[in-house]
């Protein structure tokens, strides 16, 4: 086995944000030394990692010769130069997850073709070349309103999703190339986190319920044990394990889905990486979603992934109407609720909906701790100074 630990061994991370930063807290307590690439100076990971370079992750000479310097090479966000990875892959560079998966993943409708392609249940859809192609699309009556409009590439956190109910919601939309995706209704929002290692060792977290924020359709909520019954859970998982299988990913994989009203587990999308889904993790489980991923791209042992407790992890985002330098209000008071931990990301400036942190809540009873993860939600604001 390679020597990762106190060594010359070097990890590189494309990405600096809030995911790699939390992913250096595990790679600092191994003493693993780290390389990470990120566009803004100001980056997260660059107060925790051993060397910070900026660089933009879309350019293909800048992410081929960070490769180059590093012995093993994972990202956290998927916005990166994937035509650099396959010649460093090419060249023998070790990449986890792989070029090839994350080419699919970039583009949601090349996400939901690998889906119909392999057979794993999802929403019906549609994929049209710009905003004209989908008008058509509409007045031929090849899809039916109201429907779930996603742009194929660039959206996340709720950005690029949008439902359209009448023509007139269409004019507002981008004229990108996107998806129309039949509206489901749905029980639950459901998630499950699979690790898999590189000789293909394979875990899954328990199954997560996540509550939306109604506008700004970003995760307010993630609650671990779903609230759902032994016999969903477990199809849940399946369908979960099935995807990774087919993906062939290395690392870690969260893997977004509905519960319908029928009891049918329907794949909404993936993200191959540490995932929102599976903060609770730091505080609640025995091995947290971050040093998973670590073990696994290293072909380390996977650690335990049971719950040692009920957890609930909160989304902090800017508050609306605050624009600049960030101040969180009443934090204080929030640090005095039995079981609250905040972790606070290091973003300097505020916006509407921006993440700029989470705050977990554990306890013996989920509901207990889904009651003082409102009341966390409830006082704690992100502001302006």
């Amino acid at each position: 086995m390679t020597n990762f630990f106190s060594s010359d061994f070097k990890l590189g991370i494309l990405g600096g944000g809030q995911l790699g930063k939390m992913m250096l807290y595990d790679t600092r307590k191994y003493d693993i030394q780290t390389h990470v690439l990120d566009p803004n100076p100001e980056a997260p990971c660059k107060i925790a990692c051993d060397h910070f370079q900026q660089g933009s992750l879309m350019d293909y000479e800048t992410v081929y010769n960070f490769g180059k310097k590093v012995d093993v090479l994972t990202f956290e966000i998927e916005t990166v130069n994937t035509k650099a990875l396959a010649k460093l892959e090419r060249e023998g560079k070790t990449i986890y997850p792989s070029s090839k998966t994350l080419e699919i993943i970039q583009n949601k409708g090349n996400q939901k073709l690998f889906y119909q392609d392999h057979h794993i249940p999802t929403a019906k859809f549609r994929r049209f070349s710009n905003k004209a192609h989908l008008t058509e699309g509409i007045t031929d009556y090849r899809i039916k309103l109201p429907f779930v409009w996603k742009s194929t590439q660039g959206g996340y956190d709720g950005k690029g999703v949008s439902v359209v109910k009448t023509g007139a919601d269409v004019a507002k939309l981008p004229d990108v190339e996107c998806i129309a995706e039949e509206m489901i209704d749905f029980k639950n929002e459901l998630a499950v986190i699979v690790v898999r290692s590189v000789s293909g060792e394979i875990k899954t977290y328990p199954v997560v319920e996540m509550e939306f924020h109604p506008v700004a359709n970003q995760v307010e909520y993630v609650i671990c044990p779903a609230r759902i019954s032994d016999k969903i859970a477990s199809k849940a998982i399946e369908v979960a394990k099935k995807v990774s299988k087919k993906f062939e990913h290395v690392g870690v994989l969260a893997v977004e889905m509905f519960q319908t009203k029928d009891d049918e587990i329907l794949v909404n999308e993936v993200a191959p990486r540490p995932h929102n889904s599976g903060h609770y993790s730091i505080e609640a489980s025995y091995t947290n979603q971050f040093e998973q991923h670590i073990r696994a791209i290293l072909d380390l042992p996977l650690g335990a992934t049971e719950s040692k407790v009920g957890g609930i992890m909160v989304n902090l985002v800017g508050a609306e109407g605050y624009n600049g330098d960030v101040l969180y209000k009443n934090i204080d008071k929030i640090m005095k609720l039995p079981g609250v931990t905040p972790h606070i990301y290091g973003k300097k400036h505020t916006r509407p909906f921006r993440k700029m942190g989470h705050v977990t809540i554990v306890h013996k009873q989920i509901d207990e701790a889904r009651k003082i993860a409102e009341q966390v939600k409830n006082t704690i604001k992100v502001v302006c100074k």
